[in-house]
């Protein structure tokens, strides 16, 4: 069973962040995506628990982080992680985020260069502005709307995990993700969603100086390999992993694969 301690980071802006964490050595952080929570990191807190201090977060008003007054603002998720370096007295940190987390760990690494140690953008997007409208309109329209007509996220969790994984992801990671998405809050989640469409400053890929790598799963559909490969070539000498049989879930999907990928990334910065 995985040995894990669990935490809360303090924020300025008053929401504590719930952190999952095992392990010592350089500490490795991991931010879910728009739909999931530190649940979605388990495999990968107990691989590198070994060598590293592997951390999960829940972002603000996911999972067991505090929920939060008025609109989300995309920068209040980079004061967040801020709260979770202080939390752990940590200097640097290696970063890795899956999609929303992706582009979270991406601004941080721009504001604040010197923290991170390196940086793995996971199955992430270039903005819903750089998406065709279709799956744009798609993205929108099969999370948000329901929610609005009162449905509860466990009702929609079903079929967004059949949009997301590949047919040949492991057993299992389709049922994890449908747990995860069915524990959402429902009005933080639409407030994610909100700020997440809202936010398309992309300019910051090329400020990005940390060693980076990207992965994708090759199945992925919402940022398929071209979107990977055109956020590669925007990030200075950015490594690309492509894991098999995966789709947006890829971390989870095939974590034998993606631990695999991103350890050989990591060993190479120590």
């Amino acid at each position: 069973m995985l040995q894990t301690k669990f935490s809360f980071a303090k924020t300025l802006s008053k929401p504590r962040i719930a952190l999952e964490y095992s392990g010592t050595g350089e500490p490795l952080i991991m931010l879910h995506g728009i739909g999931g929570n530190r649940t979605n990191w388990w495999d990968q807190i107990q691989f590198f628990k070994n060598q590293y201090l592997a951390i999960a977060w829940d972002a603000r008003g996911y999972g067991n982080s505090d929920d939060f007054e008025g609109d989300l603002n995309f920068e209040d998720f980079s004061e967040d992680l801020t709260a979770v370096f202080d939390h752990f007295q940590l200097e640097t940190a290696h970063i890795v985020g899956l999609s929303m987390g992706g582009r979270i760990a991406m601004r941080f690494a721009a504001q604040y260069p010197t923290k991170v140690k390196s940086l793995c953008l996971v199955d992430t997007h270039l903005g819903f502005q750089k998406m065709d409208e279709k799956t744009r309109d798609s993205f929108i329209a099969s999370r948000k709307e329901p929610l609005l007509a009162g449905n509860e996220t466990k009702d929609i969790a079903p079929a967004v995990a059949e949009s997301l994984c590949s047919s040949k992801a492991i057993p299992g990671a389709k049922e994890k993700f449908v747990e995860s998405m069915s524990y959402l809050h429902k009005v933080s989640y639409i407030k994610a969603i909100e700020a997440s469409v809202n936010d398309d400053r992309f300019d910051e890929y090329r400020k990005i100086k940390s060693p980076t790598i990207v992965i994708v799963g090759e199945d992925d559909k919402l940022t398929p390999l071209d979107m990977a490969i055109e956020i590669q070539k925007n990030i200075l000498d950015a490594d690309l992993s492509v894991i098999p049989n995966a789709g947006h879930l890829s971390n989870f999907e095939q974590p034998d694969f993606f631990n695999t990928a991103l350890n050989t990334f990591l060993s190479k910065q120590l």
